[in-house]
């Protein structure tokens, strides 16, 4: 009997994104999209392409993953987020994957756009990442940003990689350096990590040395450079921003990404 596939989709204003998504992952039997509250019109937009749509709140992205692997009905569970499409050669590749008896979880790798090019090196490519689970033998880590998800038994790990667009535009990494370096400081409180201004300095500063020397940013060109003076950016105000809600100096660190 041939497997059943579930692919869960999080999102919220993501109307730019949510139909070509959508369409990217109709191979399945089912497509779920979890909208927390868009305003932009992503949950019809969505429903127009064929996904099953729950509104919900925003617990945090491991936490809603977990609320769609509880909905899916398939044998098998991928999770895409909204600015990632899977290809053609990835959705024929999942589908011999899910047709293994040996194996319970694969790791995907996945090619990352930074300001409108595709990152070669920076350690973003390959960037391997844990997407695809078979019914009951995982879950994702209930960390408010950066969860992952965690399989138990054997693992694989496919070869065509998700295409992820993940930075259109400077104003793109801007607003989500904000954003997500405060969701990294809250995931950082909650594990009990402390901060200082020199720690926010040194790790900054080794973020750019580990992207752009250690990585090989240096091979994407000046993209690359780019990318190295951004990742030091949001480490060390992801830093900055737990040791002042520390001092009690960041009242906003609590807002959902």
């Amino acid at each position: 009997m041939t497997s059943q596939l579930s692919i869960i989709i999080v999102a919220r204003n993501e109307a730019i994104n949510i139909a070509e998504c959508v369409r990217s992952a109709r191979f399945a039997e089912q497509v779920i999209v979890l909208d927390s509250g868009s305003t932009d019109g992503t949950a019809d937009l969505a429903r127009a392409e064929g996904a099953q749509v729950q509104v919900t709140d925003w617990p945090g992205y491991g936490p809603q993953v977990n609320r769609g692997i509880d909905m899916a009905g398939g044998d098998w569970i991928f999770s895409l987020d909204a600015d990632e499409r899977i290809s053609p050669e990835l959705a024929a590749e999942i589908r011999i994957a899910i047709e293994r008896a040996d194996v319970n979880g694969f790791r995907v790798p996945r090619t990352s756009m930074y300001c409108g090019h595709f990152i070669r090196h920076s350690g973003w490519s390959p960037d391997y990442t844990w997407r695809l689970v078979r019914r009951g033998k995982g879950r994702f880590t209930e960390h408010f940003l950066h969860a992952h998800l965690q399989v138990e038994g054997a693992t694989g790990t496919l070869k065509q990689p998700i295409v992820h667009y993940s930075y259109r535009t400077l104003e793109d990494v801007l607003e989500k350096l904000n954003r997500y370096s405060s969701a990294n400081a809250r995931d950082m409180t909650t594990a009990g990590r402390t901060g200082s201004l020199g720690r926010a300095v040194a790790h900054g500063l080794w973020a750019f040395i580990r992207t752009y020397v250690l990585r090989l940013g240096f091979l994407d060109g000046r993209w690359g450079f780019m990318l190295a003076v951004s990742n030091a950016e949001g480490t060390y105000y992801r830093y900055l921003k737990l040791w002042l809600a520390q001092q009690g100096a960041a009242p906003g660190l609590s807002s959902p990404p």
